[in-house]
C-alpha cells in the first residue's frame, strides 16, 4: 500500500520554526521526486517546494524562498521541509506528494495534477 505520511505540524508564533517530515512507503522512493504543497482555508492548493532525486535539484515558491529548505534522506524514505521565519500567511494544511523522476521542471513542479501520490496533510498554524 502506497503511503505518504506528513508530521511535524503545529502551532507556532510568527518568526518561529517548524520542521515537517514526509515518510514514504509502498513505492520505490528513489524513483520519485517529492513536492510540498499547502492549502489555506478558502484558497486553492499551491506548491511550496519540490526536490528531485537524481541530482537533488530543488524548487521553491517565491513566497518561501530564503525561509524554507527542502531536503531528503533516501535511506529513511523521508523528505523534510524546514520552515523558518514563519509568518501568519504560512498558515495552511501542508501536503507532500510524489511524482516520477524527471517529470518536473522549474516551470512545472507546482502543477498539482502531475503528482501521483498524496499524503493526508498536517496543519501548520502561525499566530501573530
Amino acid at each position: 500500500e502506497v503511503q505518504l505520511v506528513e508530521s511535524g505540524g503545529g502551532l507556532v508564533q510568527a518568526g518561529g520554526s517548524l520542521r515537517l517530515s514526509c515518510a514514504a512507503s509502498g513505492f520505490s522512493f528513489d524513483d520519485y521526486e517529492i513536492g510540498w504543497f499547502r492549502q489555506a482555508p478558502g484558497k486553492e492548493r499551491e506548491g511550496v517546494s519540490c526536490i528531485s532525486n537524481s541530482e537533488g535539484g530543488t524548487y521553491y515558491a517565491d513566497s518561501v524562498k530564503g525561509r524554507f529548505t527542502i531536503s531528503r534522506d533516501n535511506a529513511k524514505n523521508t523528505v523534510y521541509l524546514q520552515m523558518n521565519s514563519l509568518k501568519p500567511e504560512d498558515t495552511a494544511v501542508y501536503y507532500c506528494a510524489a511524482v516520477p523522476n524527471g517529470a518536473t521542471t522549474d516551470s512545472s513542479w507546482s502543477v498539482i495534477f502531475m503528482y501521483r501520490y498524496w499524503g493526508q496533510g498536517t496543519q501548520v498554524t502561525v499566530s501573530s
